[in-house]
Protein backbone atom coordinates (compact mmCIF):
# COMPACT_ATOMS: atom_id res chain seq x y z
CA UNK A 1 0.00 0.00 0.00
CA UNK A 2 2.72 2.65 1.14
CA UNK A 3 4.76 1.90 -1.85
CA UNK A 4 1.63 2.21 -4.17
CA UNK A 5 1.02 5.63 -2.61
CA UNK A 6 4.36 6.82 -2.98
CA UNK A 7 4.51 5.77 -6.60
CA UNK A 8 1.70 7.07 -7.80
CA UNK A 9 1.72 10.53 -5.71
CA UNK A 10 -1.42 9.99 -3.48
CA UNK A 11 -2.21 9.50 0.06
CA UNK A 12 -3.14 5.91 0.83
CA UNK A 13 -6.50 7.08 1.69
CA UNK A 14 -7.01 7.21 -1.87
CA UNK A 15 -6.14 4.16 -2.87
CA UNK A 16 -8.01 2.27 0.13
CA UNK A 17 -11.51 4.20 -0.15
CA UNK A 18 -13.22 1.63 -1.63
CA UNK A 19 -11.87 -1.11 0.50
CA UNK A 20 -13.97 -2.82 3.44
CA UNK A 21 -10.35 -3.40 5.61
CA UNK A 22 -6.71 -2.81 5.09
CA UNK A 23 -3.75 -4.83 6.79
CA UNK A 24 -0.75 -3.04 6.71
CA UNK A 25 2.90 -4.92 7.99
CA UNK A 26 5.52 -2.08 9.25
CA UNK A 27 7.78 -4.39 9.10
CA UNK A 28 8.14 -4.74 5.51
CA UNK A 29 9.02 -1.76 3.11
CA UNK A 30 8.83 0.28 6.03
CA UNK A 31 11.63 -0.77 8.35
CA UNK A 32 10.04 -1.66 11.74
CA UNK A 33 11.21 -3.95 13.81
CA UNK A 34 7.84 -5.83 13.99
CA UNK A 35 4.33 -4.97 13.57
CA UNK A 36 0.78 -4.66 11.88
CA UNK A 37 -2.25 -2.30 11.66
CA UNK A 38 -5.58 -3.58 10.53
CA UNK A 39 -8.23 -0.97 9.80
CA UNK A 40 -11.77 -1.56 8.63
CA UNK A 41 -15.41 -1.42 9.87
CA UNK A 42 -16.47 -0.86 13.90
CA UNK A 43 -17.99 -4.44 13.80
CA UNK A 44 -15.06 -6.17 11.79
CA UNK A 45 -12.38 -4.59 14.05
CA UNK A 46 -14.14 -5.92 17.77
CA UNK A 47 -14.77 -9.68 15.75
CA UNK A 48 -10.85 -9.07 15.15
CA UNK A 49 -10.30 -7.89 18.64
CA UNK A 50 -12.08 -10.86 19.99
CA UNK A 51 -10.84 -13.15 17.66
CA UNK A 52 -7.21 -12.23 18.46
CA UNK A 53 -7.70 -12.42 22.36
CA UNK A 54 -9.61 -16.04 21.82
CA UNK A 55 -6.21 -17.50 20.09
CA UNK A 56 -4.36 -15.58 22.36
CA UNK A 57 -2.68 -12.74 20.25
CA UNK A 58 -1.32 -9.74 21.85
CA UNK A 59 1.32 -7.75 23.67
CA UNK A 60 2.55 -6.26 26.98
CA UNK A 61 4.85 -3.40 26.91
CA UNK A 62 4.78 -3.21 23.03
CA UNK A 63 5.27 0.51 22.96
CA UNK A 64 9.10 0.07 21.87
CA UNK A 65 7.48 -1.79 18.30
CA UNK A 66 4.74 1.32 18.30
CA UNK A 67 7.71 3.49 18.19
CA UNK A 68 9.77 1.74 15.19
CA UNK A 69 6.29 1.48 13.30
CA UNK A 70 5.94 5.86 14.04
CA UNK A 71 8.99 6.22 12.84
CA UNK A 72 8.40 4.07 9.91
CA UNK A 73 5.11 6.20 9.29
CA UNK A 74 7.11 9.66 9.34
CA UNK A 75 9.78 8.90 7.24
CA UNK A 76 8.14 6.28 4.73
CA UNK A 77 7.89 8.30 1.46
CA UNK A 78 11.53 9.37 1.48
CA UNK A 79 12.42 5.88 2.53
CA UNK A 80 10.38 4.06 -0.13
CA UNK A 81 11.06 6.85 -2.89
CA UNK A 82 14.55 6.29 -2.03
CA UNK A 83 14.02 2.26 -2.59
CA UNK A 84 12.35 3.10 -5.89
CA UNK A 85 14.93 4.91 -7.71
CA UNK A 86 17.39 2.29 -6.86
CA UNK A 87 14.88 -0.16 -8.43
CA UNK A 88 14.94 2.04 -11.45
CA UNK A 89 18.65 2.40 -11.40
CA UNK A 90 19.40 -1.39 -11.54
CA UNK A 91 16.80 -2.15 -14.12
CA UNK A 92 18.45 0.89 -16.42
CA UNK A 93 21.67 0.31 -15.65
CA UNK A 94 22.64 4.33 -15.00
CA UNK A 95 25.54 5.53 -13.11
CA UNK A 96 28.96 4.04 -12.59
CA UNK A 97 31.53 2.46 -14.87
CA UNK A 98 30.33 -0.82 -14.82
CA UNK A 99 26.91 -0.30 -16.43
CA UNK A 100 26.23 -1.99 -19.51
CA UNK A 101 25.74 0.24 -22.61
CA UNK A 102 21.65 0.79 -22.48
CA UNK A 103 21.69 -0.38 -19.07
CA UNK A 104 20.44 -4.01 -17.57
CA UNK A 105 16.87 -3.88 -19.64
CA UNK A 106 18.78 -3.70 -22.91
CA UNK A 107 21.67 -6.21 -21.78
CA UNK A 108 23.28 -7.77 -25.05
CA UNK A 109 22.28 -11.11 -23.81
CA UNK A 110 19.80 -13.71 -25.23
CA UNK A 111 20.06 -14.79 -21.07
CA UNK A 112 17.85 -11.87 -19.61
CA UNK A 113 16.07 -8.86 -19.79
CA UNK A 114 14.24 -6.45 -18.02
CA UNK A 115 10.84 -4.73 -19.16
CA UNK A 116 11.88 -0.87 -17.59
CA UNK A 117 7.42 -0.16 -18.09
CA UNK A 118 6.60 -2.96 -15.43
CA UNK A 119 9.50 -1.09 -12.68
CA UNK A 120 6.66 1.01 -11.04
CA UNK A 121 8.21 0.81 -7.25
CA UNK A 122 10.95 -1.17 -5.61
CA UNK A 123 10.37 -4.39 -7.82
CA UNK A 124 12.28 -5.54 -10.68
CA UNK A 125 11.42 -8.36 -12.10
CA UNK A 126 13.93 -9.91 -14.30
CA UNK A 127 12.88 -12.17 -17.24
CA UNK A 128 15.49 -15.59 -17.95
CA UNK A 129 15.21 -16.87 -21.68
CA UNK A 130 15.76 -20.13 -22.38
CA UNK A 131 16.69 -23.86 -20.77
CA UNK A 132 19.98 -22.67 -19.21
CA UNK A 133 20.77 -21.41 -16.64
CA UNK A 134 17.40 -21.96 -14.98
CA UNK A 135 16.15 -18.72 -12.70
CA UNK A 136 17.02 -20.91 -9.24
CA UNK A 137 20.47 -21.69 -11.03
CA UNK A 138 20.92 -17.79 -11.97
CA UNK A 139 20.27 -16.59 -8.13
CA UNK A 140 22.71 -19.37 -7.14
CA UNK A 141 25.22 -17.87 -9.30
CA UNK A 142 24.63 -14.45 -8.33
CA UNK A 143 24.40 -16.03 -4.04
CA UNK A 144 27.94 -17.75 -5.14
CA UNK A 145 31.47 -15.65 -5.01
CA UNK A 146 34.37 -17.03 -7.28
CA UNK A 147 38.01 -16.15 -7.65
CA UNK A 148 37.49 -15.70 -10.70
CA UNK A 149 34.64 -12.54 -9.96
CA UNK A 150 37.31 -11.10 -7.56
CA UNK A 151 40.26 -11.19 -10.12
CA UNK A 152 38.58 -9.66 -12.27
CA UNK A 153 36.26 -7.21 -10.17
CA UNK A 154 38.46 -6.67 -7.85
CA UNK A 155 35.27 -7.38 -5.18
CA UNK A 156 33.12 -9.92 -3.64
CA UNK A 157 29.68 -9.12 -4.21
CA UNK A 158 26.62 -12.17 -3.16
CA UNK A 159 23.29 -11.03 -4.32
CA UNK A 160 20.10 -12.48 -3.00
CA UNK A 161 16.95 -12.55 -5.53
CA UNK A 162 14.25 -15.11 -5.79
CA UNK A 163 13.54 -17.23 -8.32
CA UNK A 164 9.64 -16.46 -8.82
CA UNK A 165 8.77 -18.33 -11.75
CA UNK A 166 10.39 -21.14 -14.80
CA UNK A 167 11.29 -17.56 -16.14
CA UNK A 168 11.53 -14.99 -13.79
CA UNK A 169 14.23 -13.68 -10.88
CA UNK A 170 12.51 -11.54 -8.79
CA UNK A 171 14.36 -8.25 -7.14
CA UNK A 172 13.31 -6.57 -4.12
CA UNK A 173 14.94 -2.99 -2.52
CA UNK A 174 14.45 -1.91 0.94
CA UNK A 175 15.79 0.63 3.48
CA UNK A 176 18.85 -1.46 4.16
CA UNK A 177 20.20 -1.65 0.09
CA UNK A 178 22.05 1.48 -0.72
CA UNK A 179 23.16 3.31 -3.93
CA UNK A 180 26.01 1.50 -3.80
CA UNK A 181 24.50 -1.66 -2.92
CA UNK A 182 22.35 -1.01 -5.84
CA UNK A 183 25.49 -0.60 -8.31
CA UNK A 184 27.31 -3.55 -6.95
CA UNK A 185 24.34 -5.95 -7.77
CA UNK A 186 23.98 -4.46 -11.02
CA UNK A 187 27.82 -5.20 -12.14
CA UNK A 188 27.25 -8.66 -10.36
CA UNK A 189 24.28 -9.58 -12.41
CA UNK A 190 25.81 -8.31 -16.16
CA UNK A 191 29.22 -10.60 -14.67
CA UNK A 192 27.48 -13.53 -13.91
CA UNK A 193 25.51 -13.44 -17.30
CA UNK A 194 28.90 -12.46 -19.38
CA UNK A 195 29.83 -15.48 -17.39
CA UNK A 196 26.96 -17.56 -18.42
CA UNK A 197 26.71 -16.50 -22.07
CA UNK A 198 30.88 -17.37 -22.29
Amino acid sequence: LMNAAVAQGVEPAQITQHCDSISLCFSKGLGAPAGAVLAGHREFIAEAWRMRKLLGGGMRQAGVLAAGAHLGLQHAEATLRRDHDNARRFAEGTSGPCSAPGGIHMLDSPLCSINLEAVETNIVMVNVQGAWPSPAELCDHLRAVSKEEVAETGQAVSVLLLPWSAHTLRAVWHRDISARDTELARSKLEFVVRKCQE
